[in-house]
């Protein structure tokens, strides 16, 4: 073995015996750690910001969504949003329950069939002016053949599996 090959397995048992102590303590349960995981709106994991930073009102105005930037910031139901301008900005602010994904941004057909995933941001179709992101092609396509009676599935059982999602909110 390599020494950076022990280093890297000496971190590991540290952060493992670091969680195991954590659980130990009782400081989180394995319930609520996982509650955390899965939130009403779907962020970036790594960045915290909703939707990949892509910019919500751009799916509108748009002929493809276009990056937000930080300098455009809102904080929205506990999550930041990124805008691609100052104007798109504030025009959520003045109606974000329009231009926010539907669903929190989990994806609209795994919630009309009864079982949550996250969106891709990149994978979306705008209908009856609301936007809709899916998990993947096959789900959009899946989506458009009905999406009256997918959108009424998904709302019923988003009334439902919401309730087990974790808010979002700031630390």
């Amino acid at each position: 073995m390599t020494a950076m090959m022990r280093q890297i397995h000496k971190q590991t048992l540290t952060m493992a015996c670091g969680l195991l102590a954590i659980l130990a303590a009782g400081l989180i349960t394995p319930a609520a750690w996982a509650d955390g995981l899965v939130t009403t709106i779907v962020t970036d994991p790594l960045t915290g910001v909703a939707i990949e930073g892509m910019d919500p009102v751009s799916y509108f105005t748009d002929t493809a969504p276009e990056p937000g930037k930080p300098d455009f910031e809102y904080d929205w139901k506990g999550v930041p949003w990124y805008f691609a301008s100052a104007a798109n900005r504030d025009v959520f602010i003045r109606q974000p329950d329009v231009y926010a994904p539907q669903f929190g941004g989990h994806c609209a057909m795994s919630l009309s069939r009864g079982y949550l995933s996250d969106g891709n941001p990149q994978i979306y179709v705008v209908v009856a002016a609301r936007l809709y992101v899916f998990y993947s092609i096959a789900n959009r396509d899946a989506f458009l053949l009905s999406p009256g009676a997918a959108i009424k599935d998904a709302d019923t059982h988003w009334g439902e599996l919401s309730k087990q999602l974790a808010v979002n909110a700031t630390p």
